[in-house]
């Protein structure tokens, strides 16, 4: 090519519509994963949300209906973030997504007017760690590969083990791209190194080269041929573009330095124009280049600069592209707020010539062969379509308004449903459908249909295995009206068995950063902005060890400190309006610094305390007397937790063991057993009606882990383990009993885990997670009263941050509001109310809370509403097919020319006009 010939695209021009031609209702973020964090296909478009800690993505249409406006809806997807996602290009309604928890999962997405999926049609377990990257094969069906942070993985979407798990890379693998071809696989690596990859030859790189000269984030991507592009950074930390021929790997064909930014480039290209589009990540900035066989390779075509800076770009496919007006390239731009389509057009007469030379053949919707078929060695190119509009493949005749994706056979998509020459069987072609041998499940060719939807759900069901009801639970922090902002001073260094601060239904308790062991105590009542004054508070002259308040009465706060010495403070009515420094009453008897302090579930002013001492001693607050000490520990007490019934006391502790007291008994455990490895910090809580006992703690490896136990035989171990992540803090858990959802989160962390126990396998069904923007101190959960059942929500909780105090929502996303959801609210214990004395419990009588409902008098049970008629979609054809009289046209078409012409006694517009006094006018 000459270097000095004009190119067709050169006068390309990006165009951004105005405002109320964007895609709102989005809700970005700053999200870290390798992903682009959106992807397009023909119809819809896919992206990451922050909603639910990042674990829902957002839908929308990639146009507009017929007012002008998108409608935007959100899909629970997975516990954790969502990293990537990928349409296939042979389905425009089947969604690929991966997570940070682990698993693959393939939707059948609809039109965002409709009800989407509330599970997905295929789930994959890697197994190797966080996903980073999913992408579909080019050219095969039912074909992905999967990434981590250092292995990728090929897979057959209708196996339940993968085709080819390749070498692990030596760091953190950033990019990952199929050829066009689908023959290879191309990645790059933090260790600055290129692989190339033939994953049905060997799973070792059959190519590898210094490749990147810096090690942060770079992206690959295949082009034309055997050419790469790469995008990272060079020496100087420049965004650098690098252009690659597979044969000559040793050193790239052409490079191309950008601004000094600390950005990731984000690339993407077409290959039927060759036109290459970066965009740095919260850059407002999209570059277009036009990637040429010779020199220079590189040139620039157009430099866009954007309202909004930038969280993620993707193209939309040609064949949703307006060829009318010269339209070659549109970019989905993902901001905070907003996606904005910005339309590349080329300066020709539209509307009338279709240009050939700008809209070359692009790939269609029918895949080139199946998974199979490619395993084996095939290699085959999906066909070709025309773009022009009369050339077009005709839309099918049952439309995605007429028959919604999910009601699609599954693997199907919908030009395949209706394509007789489709490599693929379909139910149609043949009155007996052939079958692959493989084909057991998922997206694949060669099924049978489910007989009903019933039974396909619970197939899907029993592949999956049980989800939970909560599986979608959203946590949200409430309006700033309730928070409680300008706290200064706070104390971030708390012991690891103290909560780190603690609340009740009234009031709040937080420590100070100030000599005297200082507490702070502030009314939920009275949000708002803290003077800038010191306030009132509780000194307890020595450094605070663990406080708590007695769960029976508001106003009293119970402070166990350095000096081996627990205080009881009654807190006035009201709030503090001046200084405490002397509390009702000491307990004395520990010898060491105290770990933690616990009240019992049932008995007013019964106390258990734990000592570096080794001991846990129970202590009667009406008469200030020790009325029991346990021994047999052999090392630091890392938590205790009293049984629902209160009859029984376990314990954690730092020796690796767990252990349950009879505390009216013996001073020596009853039972013992095997707990966490790791000596860390461990917290211990009972679920399951108390059949069991949930340990938080860590591993050898000092990865924080949970671990369940049943209650009748700790000796034989855990029965369940469920691994968390890597952090210094421990888990503090959350056990509700009513709807058995567990909820943990450490001091300092920004996420909280959330799960369901269930007294069988699998025993732990990991729900949505919440993420907050900022490290918390930690969560402390109010009686089940304070929730608002009206809006579903199953548990309240106040999250202390370093200067606000804020209450946080748990809810659980339902349709029919209106009626009282009795299947997640069942009737309540009033645990903040006593049931027997110290004296009763330590004769031996057991207390039992009385229950009360949570309905209100104005709501109907939802298992008593009454069941919903079934809506009718689409109007019947005979509405259409209805035949009109001649007169019936006459009077529309009269009806329409009225209206057009108007109202002939209307005034002209020019009668309206003001003309001038006669005296001005010259003479």
């Amino acid at each position: 090519m000459n270097r000095f010939k004009t190119s067709k695209f050169k006068n390309t021009t990006p165009k951004i519509p105005k405002k109320d031609g964007w895609i709102a209702n989005v809700r970005g973020g700053s999200f870290s994963s390798q992903g682009n964090h959106i992807k397009s296909s023909c119809s819809l478009v896919a992206f990451n949300t922050d909603q639910a800690g990042g674990g829902m993505i957002g839908l929308s249409s990639v146009n507009p209906g017929s007012d002008g406006k998108w409608i935007v809806t959100q899909i629970p997807c997975h516990a954790d973030l969502v990293t990537d996602l990928d349409f296939s290009p042979f389905d425009d309604y089947l969604l690929a997504t991966c997570s940070a928890d682990e698993t693959v999962k393939l939707w059948r997405v609809c039109d965002p007017d409709q009800d989407q999926p509330s599970s997905p049609e295929v789930t994959l377990s890697p197994g190797d760690g966080r996903l980073e990257i999913v992408l579909f094969h080019p050219t095969t069906s039912g074909l992905i590969a999967v990434a981590s942070t250092r292995g990728v993985q090929v897979w057959d979407t209708t196996r339940d083990s993968a085709l080819r798990v390749l070498e692990q890379h030596a760091d953190q693998l950033q990019g990952l791209a199929w050829k066009e071809d689908g023959s290879l696989l191309a990645s790059s690596c933090k260790d600055k190194k290129l692989r190339i990859f033939d994953p049905r030859a060997q799973p070792s790189a059959v190519q590898c080269a210094q490749g990147l000269q810096g090690n942060k984030d770079s992206r690959i991507l295949w082009i034309k041929d055997d050419n790469l592009i790469t995008t990272g950074f060079n020496q100087v930390r420049q965004q650098e573009v690098r252009l690659w021929d597979r044969r000559k790997l040793s050193s790239s064909l052409s490079s191309l330095s950008l601004a000094t930014s600390n950005a990731t480039l984000m690339p993407l290209f077409d290959p039927d124009s060759g036109l290459f589009i970066v965009s740095g990540n919260g850059e407002s900035v999209i570059d277009c280049f036009e990637v040429t066989a010779s020199e220079p390779f590189l040139s620039q075509v157009s430099h866009c600069l954007t309202d909004a800076s930038t969280r993620g770009v993707a193209l939309v496919p040609k064949l949703a592209l307006d060829v009318r007006v010269c339209e070659i390239l549109r970019v989905m731009q993902f901001t905070d707020n907003f996606i904005v389509p910005i339309s590349y057009q080329v300066p020709r007469k539209a509307g009338q010539d279709f240009h050939a030379d700008l809209f070359p053949d692009t790939i269609g919707h029918t895949p080139a062969m199946a998974a199979d078929d490619w395993w084996k060695g095939e290699n085959k190119q999906v066909e070709r379509v025309s773009l022009h509009p009369n050339k077009r493949p005709k839309p099918n005749t049952a439309s995605a308004k007429e028959m919604s994706p999910k009601d699609l056979p599954r693997g199907k998509s919908k030009e395949e449903a209706s394509t007789s020459s489709s490599p693929l069987s379909t139910p149609s072609s043949s009155a007996t459908p052939s079958r692959s041998p493989s084909s057991t499940s998922g997206l694949s060719s060669g099924f049978l249909p489910s007989p009903s939807p019933i039974q396909s759900s619970r197939a899907i069901q029993n592949m999956l295995g049980p989800s939970s009801k909560f599986r979608h639970i959203q946590g949200s922090v409430l309006h700033r009206d309730s928070h409680i902002t300008n706290l200064r001073g706070l104390h971030l260094t708390t012991p690891g068995e103290c909560d780190g601060f603690c609340a009740n239904r009234q009031r709040v308790a937080v420590p100070l950063a100030i000599a005297g062991g200082q507490i702070a105590v502030f009314e939920l009542s009275q949000p708002g902005k803290l003077p800038d004054t010191a306030l009132p508070t509780v000194q307890n002259s020595v450094n605070v060890a663990d406080f708590c308040w007695d769960p029976f009465n508001t106003y009293k706060l119970v402070v166990a400190g350095d000096d081996a010495k627990i205080r009881v403070w009654h807190i006035p009515k009201g709030g503090l309006k001046e200084t405490l420094t002397e509390p009702e009453c000491i307990l004395q008897g520990h010898t060491e610094k105290i770990y933690s302090i616990k009240f019992h579930p049932h008995a007013s002013s019964l106390l258990a305390s734990s000592s570096y001492d080794l001991t846990v001693r129970l202590w009667n607050l009406e008469t200030g007397e020790e009325i029991k000490r346990l021994s047999g520990h052999q090392d630091q007490i890392f938590g205790m937790a009293w049984s629902p019934d209160g009859k029984l006391l376990a314990t954690v502790c730092k020796d690796g063991k767990v252990r349950l007291y009879n505390p009216r008994g013996s001073t020596l455990p009853v039972q013992e057993g095997p707990g966490p490895e790791g000596q860390r910090g461990a917290r211990v809580v009972w679920v399951c009606d108390g059949k069991y006992l949930l340990v938080s703690g860590f591993d050898c490896r000092s990865e924080r882990q949970l671990y369940l136990f049943s209650t009748d035989s700790l000796a034989s171990g855990c029965v369940a383990t469920a691994p968390a992540d890597v952090s210094p803090s421990t888990l503090i858990p959350f056990y509700d009993p009513d709807t058995s959802v567990l909820i943990l989160t450490g001091k300092g962390d920004t996420r909280v885990y959330i799960y369901e126990i269930v007294p069988e396998a699998p025993y732990f069904m990991e729900c949505s997670s919440f993420h907050s923007s900022e490290p918390h101190k930690g969560l402390c959960f109010l009686p089940k009263t304070e929730c608002d059942v009206r809006d579903v929500e199953v548990a309240r909780a106040i999250r202390l941050s370093k200067t606000t105090i804020e209450p946080l929502a748990f809810r659980v996303p339902r349709v029919r509001k209106e009626f009282f959801q009795d299947d997640v609210f069942p009737d309540t214990a009033v645990w903040w109310e006593s049931s027997l004395t110290v004296t009763d419990w330590l004769s031996g009588s057991n207390g039992q809370h009385r229950k009360i409902s949570l309905r209100p008098k104005d709501m109907m049970p939802v298992s008593e509403a009454p069941k919903e008629a079934p809506v009718r979609k689409y109007l019947p054809s005979s509405v259409y097919l209805e035949e009109k009289t001649d007169e019936q046209k006459k009077e529309e078409l009269l009806s329409a020319m009225v209206a057009k012409l108007g109202n002939r006694e209307d005034p002209l517009p020019q009668e309206s006009y003001e003309g001038v006094d006669e005296d001005e006018w010259d003479d």
